[in-house]
């Protein structure tokens, strides 16, 4: 992966395991060259995330839409900030520019960006990694509420096997790299519709 999208919060959450595993992150991508593009704002975990790149030597690239400018504080010292009209066009531009996608603990905003990451890898829209960083068991309950969805006739296994988790930014980065690389039967398979 050359440059790897992450949806994450512009608030920082209550629990301070979600900002040192924003800057673990921010390190991971830097140690592995990987570009970040993200929800470019300089507050919450999507601050921190940011800076840590940046501050390492790294680069990232914002993109917001116009009428997040203000609510969400833009980061004005990003390699890049793209400007948008709207938060669909954010997606989409978000997807075009990444290899990968990884959602961080986070809000509404950050649950509709990797769902949609998801139901477009489903879709075969894309055939790129989507993973989840488990922070101090945050996403336990979305897993199991997949593994509902399997066991209740919605969603097939291989389309659920592609909700990559690990509670390492280290770890999930391969486990993400490795879908990446793999033969494209697998990837085949995780397209197929059920």
């Amino acid at each position: 992966m050359e440059r790897l999208c992450v949806f994450c919060g512009s608030s920082p959450g209550d629990n301070g395991a979600y900002r040192l595993a924003a800057e673990e992150l921010g390190t991971a991508l830097c140690e592995r060259n990987i570009t970040l593009v993200y929800g470019g704002s300089k507050s919450g975990t999507m601050g921190t995330l940011a800076r840590q790149v940046l501050n390492r030597g790294g680069r990232a690239i914002g993109v917001m839409p116009k009428l997040l400018l203000e609510q969400e504080q833009a980061f004005t010292g990003l390699s890049e900030l793209k400007i948008v009209d709207t938060l669909q066009s954010r997606k989409s531009l978000m997807a075009e520019l990444s290899d990968g996608f990884l959602a961080l603990p986070g809000g509404f905003g950050t649950l509709d960006e990797v769902s949609e990451m998801l139901a477009w890898s489903q879709l075969g829209i894309h055939d790129k990694p989507v993973g989840l960083l488990n922070v101090a068991g945050y996403f336990d309950s979305l897993k199991t509420f997949f593994d509902h969805m399997v066991v209740e006739g919605f969603l097939s296994g291989s389309h659920r096997a592609r909700v990559l988790m690990a509670a390492s930014a280290s770890q999930l980065l391969d486990r993400m790299d490795g879908l990446e690389h793999a033969d494209g039967i697998l990837q085949r398979e995780a397209l197929e519709p059920r």
